[in-house]
């Protein structure tokens, strides 16, 4: 099959590598030059410099003669005559805390890649093409996509909704053996095509290849997302908070409890200060927004956002409420600047939240260390007088008054080590990923504070 992309963010550069491993030929156009030319460097280190996810450089070298990347439109055009396929992976962030998702992107996208189509086939438009939305958008997204083709003139297409369902840090590995591929499509001749382009997931045994109507499979993916935001929502507004307010309750020891009763499972038991990413907050808001759009209430979901957003606010608080301490005129060592582990994105990060207080605040310096996301999170907060970007999460530490972990680099689990060890002074430590609960009776023994989410104040 021939593929384009339209977009090389972290759905379209893992998707399209994937697909390339699949066989199929694959152009992706991205309007960013610098990104072309990184993703397209044939040099793993360059690609995971630019989209951190292991083995999407390995992926992109090895089947580099089957994906190229582009910035020239012209290249697109002249790919149109055979395409079978078109993956639209634009962003579609929320206008303000609206939940309103702004589709200008998109719609740019698709308006420039209508007139484009019209003229393929020497305007004969012979050969029939989809239209794939693998970005997450509105549920009715599929009506305007048409719109746009129909109001230009674009014939013999249709539009499918192909919702990607990828876990960030593991993107690679998720889309080379998927649990489900969700195709929405109106007709059958759709489903064929999107039938070829997953030959290979269609025909295994382990694969659930689901086919539903394009507006069910984007109403699944945004409900998807606002289910697994809940849960942990849930397990940080309540399980960790009432293992905030008890002594002698360990929060490991009740997710064992509970997560052991298998109508419960087990995803999203763990606490931390905050659940941020691309796509959660972003889809829970979109989906209140359409549903209050519609005139019916989004209560719970609105919750669930507000949950997410107080439990970070409850955390940086518990250092004046518990400990007496005050960021202002303080040396902070702040540890992880991605959302999470294994991944450079910095999009929601709790850190970014946790800056912007701790200047507002009047800290003294902040010493950030991470060891992927750096570059990404200078593009928020350049280094300057009170931003200090260190090499390693020891040099960190050193001469601090508080720690905060933010992210759960596996690294950061040794630090208890290193903090008895070494440090003659005893900073306050804010663990908002329970990183160190391991250590945490040696380093009170210490003469260490801890504040933690799932744990009351531990001196």
């Amino acid at each position: 099959m021939n593929i384009l992309y339209i977009g090389s963010g972290f759905v379209g550069a893992c998707s399209s590598a994937v697909l390339a491993a699949s066989g199929h030929n694959v152009l992706v156009y991205d309007i960013d030059e610098n990104k072309v030319n990184m993703l397209g460097s044939e040099d793993r280190d360059t690609i995971e410099s630019c989209l951190f996810e292991k083995g999407l450089g390995d992926l992109l070298v090895r089947n580099k003669e089957r994906i190229s990347f582009t910035n020239d439109y012209k290249k697109v055009e002249a790919s149109l005559d055979t395409l079978d396929a078109v993956f639209m992976c634009l962003p579609t962030p929320e206008v303000g805390e609206t939940g309103e998702s702004n589709l200008s992107y998109y719609i740019t996208a698709a308006e420039t890649l209508a007139q484009a189509l019209k003229k393929r086939n020497n305007g004969t438009q012979e050969k029939h093409i989809v239209i794939v939305n693998k970005s997450t958008v509105p549920i009715e997204m599929v009506d305007r996509t048409a719109e746009i083709m129909d109001n230009a003139g674009v014939k013999n297409y249709g539009v499918v909704s192909n919702p990607e369902f990828l876990v960030e840090g593991k993107a690679v590995e998720g889309s080379l053996k998927p649990n489900r591929v969700v195709v929405g499509a109106w007709e059958q001749k759709d489903f064929d095509i999107m039938k070829k382009v997953y030959q290979r997931f269609y025909d295994a045994p382990t694969v659930d290849y689901i086919e539903v109507n394009p507006k069910e499979a984007a109403a699944g993916k945004l409900l998807a997302n606002y289910y697994l935001f809940n849960k942990l929502a849930v397990c940080f507004d309540v399980i960790g908070r009432t293992c905030e307010a008890f002594d002698h309750i360990q929060f490991e020891h009740l997710r064992r409890i509970i997560t052991t009763d298998d109508r419960i499972g087990n995803w999203g038991f763990y606490d931390s200060l905050y659940a941020g990413g691309s796509c959660f907050i972003k889809d829970a808001r979109s989906l209140s927004h359409q549903l209050q759009t519609k005139g019916k209430p989004a209560t719970l979901v609105n919750e669930t956002y507000l949950a997410n957003k107080r439990q970070l606010e409850l955390f940086l608080g518990r250092a004046k409420s518990e400990a007496d301490m005050d960021f202002s005129g303080k040396k902070i060592a702040l540890l992880g600047l991605a959302f999470k582990r294994d991944t450079n994105d910095t999009r929601n990060s709790p850190s970014l939240d946790i800056t912007r207080t701790l200047l507002e605040n009047g800290v003294k310096k902040i010493k950030a260390y991470d060891p992927a996301a750096t570059d990404m999170f200078k593009k928020d907060f350049p280094a300057s007088e009170k931003i200090e970007y260190v090499n390693h999460e020891f040099e960190a530490i050193k001469d601090v008054d508080i720690v905060i972990i933010a992210t759960d680099w596996p690294q950061f689990r040794g630090l208890g080590d290193v903090m008895i060890g070494e440090l003659t002074h005893k900073p306050l430590i804010m663990d908002g990923r329970r990183m160190l609960q391991h250590r945490y009776l040696d380093l009170t023994k210490a003469g260490f504070k801890i504040i933690a989410v799932g744990s009351p104040y531990l001196k």
